[in-house]
C-alpha cells in the first residue's frame, strides 16, 4: 500500500458479516467511508462535523470476499482537486491481498445545500499531504 499516502484499520464487526460468513458488499462503501473520515481528520485535521460534502459518486470493484477473522486496511489517496470536488481513490485489503479498489467524489456544498468552492486552507492541506 505504498501507493497510498495513508492507511487506516477498519474493525470487522459482526453485523458487517451475511449468513455465508464474509462482509456484506454494502458494507465496503461503508469502510470506504470509515477511511475517508479517517483521512479527513488524520491528514487535513477536519473532524467529520465540520465537513460539509456529499459523495455524488461511487465506485467498487470487487476482488476477493472479507470474512470477520481478517485484518482489514483502507488505502486512501486524493487523486484529483476540483473547484468544488474532491475524487479520491481507496484500495480495501485483507490481510495482503486486495479485497475491493473503488473511487469516490465529494462535492463540497454551502448552507443552502449548493456546491460551493473547496476552502483555500483545505485545498492547501491535501496538495501538500498528497505532493501535488
Amino acid at each position: 500500500m505504498d501507493e497510498f499516502g495513508y492507511t487506516t484499520g477498519i474493525e470487522v464487526r459482526y453485523r458487517d458479516l451475511d449468513t455465508m460468513g464474509h462482509v456484506n458488499n454494502a458494507v465496503y462503501a461503508t469502510y470506504l467511508e470509515q477511511a475517508r473520515i479517517a483521512y479527513f481528520r488524520d491528514v487535513i485535521g477536519v473532524p467529520s462535523d465540520e465537513i460539509n460534502g456529499v459523495i455524488a459518486h461511487l465506485e467498487l470493484d470487487y476482488h476477493r470476499s472479507i470474512t470477520g477473522g481478517d485484518d482489514v486496511t483502507v488505502g486512501v489517496r486524493v487523486t484529483d482537486i476540483g473547484t468544488t470536488s474532491i475524487t479520491m481513490q481507496h484500495e480495501i485489503r485483507a490481510g495482503d491481498e486486495v479485497a475491493a479498489t473503488g473511487e469516490t467524489v465529494q462535492v463540497v456544498f454551502d448552507e443552502s445545500g449548493d456546491p460551493t468552492e473547496i476552502p483555500p486552507e483545505l485545498r492547501d492541506r491535501i496538495a501538500t499531504h498528497e505532493g501535488f
